[in-house]
């Protein structure tokens, strides 16, 4: 089933959107050489519940953390690790859900860990374009297909990039998985048809070489996650929105004045 927000809803959401936000900010000053991921685990945990919220991922099918923290080819899902070490030249993507009050955001975003090489800042900007070339297609009338066109052929028949097909975006509230699917490729002009209140999350996952994934697991076997089948470094941008007559608009932003043109008035 496909719900209708109301503005009530909606700006319940964008208070969660915030305190989600605000750990990805925070996390700018904690990712660095010689951490290990866990500490991106410990922190979040830490401002989520100092804002009085809860992280959703935390229980979620099995699922023990309120990250996924995924490094250099780890494309998603992967576990925060003591025994992971940041090393100058990674790129990290850490994605996580929080509920406020009963409502959900949902958002990924990847950093460097130190100095990065030129090709993998260039796959961070081209991931993170996707995402805003995407959301600027998440308007009433369009189709889901839009969104997915509109990435895949920017990543796939301009960058030459790979664009993941198995994991995809959703919509959210009030769970934090909800129909639609909203795939990362697609054609324009098919798919459901966008109306206002519909509230979702776009999130490309592009690698730098071929599009598919394999499935790995942790070292003790007690998790799968998903990794580029080539080895190749991947990146993953994600934010939550809502479909208004007004354009999209970002519930997770983390920049004001990058976002001015997707915020809720």
């Amino acid at each position: 089933m496909i719900t209708i927000k109301s503005a009530r809803e909606i700006e319940k959401m964008a208070a969660s959107g915030a305190v989600l936000a605000g750990v990805h900010k925070g996390l700018r000053d904690i990712i660095k050489p010689g951490i290990s991921s866990w500490e991106i685990e410990r922190f979040a945990n830490k401002y989520i519940e100092e804002h009085g919220a809860t992280p959703s991922e935390k229980g979620f099918e099995g699922y023990k953390y309120a990250t996924c923290v995924s490094v250099n080819d780890e494309v998603a899902h992967a576990i925060p690790r003591k025994e992971l070490i940041l090393k100058n030249g990674d790129i990290v993507k850490v994605d996580m859900t929080v509920n406020l009050d009963g409502f959900e955001s949902d958002s990924c975003w990847t950093y460097a860990v130190g100095d990065i090489s030129h090709e993998a800042k260039h796959l961070m900007d081209v991931t993170k374009k996707a995402l805003y070339l995407g959301i600027d297609q998440a308007v009433v009338d369009n189709r889901i297909g839009d969104i997915g066109h509109a990435i895949q052929a920017y990543t796939e028949g301009q960058e030459h990039m790979g664009d993941v097909r198995e994991l995809i975006g959703h919509g959210i509230q009030p769970t934090m998985h909800e129909q639609p699917n909203v795939p990362n490729y697609g054609e324009a002009g098919h798919g459901l048809r966008l109306r206002a209140g519909m509230t979702i999350t776009i999130e490309p996952m592009i690698n730098l070489g071929t599009w598919e994934i394999i499935t790995k697991e942790v070292a003790d076997k007690s998790w799968n996650y998903y990794a580029t089948a080539d080895g190749s470094l991947s990146a993953q941008y994600e934010h939550t929105l809502v479909i208004t007559d007004d354009g999209p608009k970002i519930l997770t932003s983390q920049d004001p004045e990058f976002d001015k043109d997707y915020l809720l008035s």
